[in-house]
């Protein structure tokens, strides 16, 4: 008898990431939300710490999504602290010199997250298979087998 089998069953060496889209709609909610925090705590007038809170969004997100997620993710949330944390409020402007280390922070942030758990996953893996890997076949006498 034939039994399907889903290629899927069984445990993961590395887990699946969390699809992009799935990921660049947490971080335009997620980053709606820390600027709106920031404005009615501390003003639009000092974006030093909305950036600090979304490159450590994108960093928490990077641990869970793809590399190809990171530019989109970074640009969200550039978008969002850009139009919505700097005045004029709701409006989108480009300052050269700060709105391109404001992206890189951003993107920065989301490519270590993601590096960071692509390690901790390989070595997580790595354990799993080294862990069953047997020790070679001894005689009951205690000496190696063929001897």
């Amino acid at each position: 008898m034939i039994e399907w089998v889903s290629l899927r069953a069984g445990a993961r060496p590395v887990p699946q990431p969390v699809a992009t889209p799935v990921v660049w709609a947490t971080a335009f909610g997620g980053a709606l939300v820390l600027v709106a925090v920031h404005n009615m705590l501390m003003g639009s007038d000092r974006p030093g710490p909305a950036l600090a809170a979304l490159s450590l969004l994108a960093a928490l997100l990077g641990l869970c999504a793809r590399f190809t997620a990171a530019p989109g993710t970074a640009v969200l949330c550039w978008l969002t602290l850009n139009g919505f944390a700097v005045p004029p409020v709701g409006t989108l402007t480009w300052a050269g010199h700060r709105d391109t280390f404001w992206l890189a922070c951003l993107c920065a942030a989301t490519l270590v997250g993601t590096v960071l758990a692509r390690i901790v996953q390989a070595r997580a893996a790595y354990r799993r298979i080294a862990a069953e890997v047997t020790a070679p076949a001894t005689d009951p006498d205690g000496g190696p087998l063929g001897a």
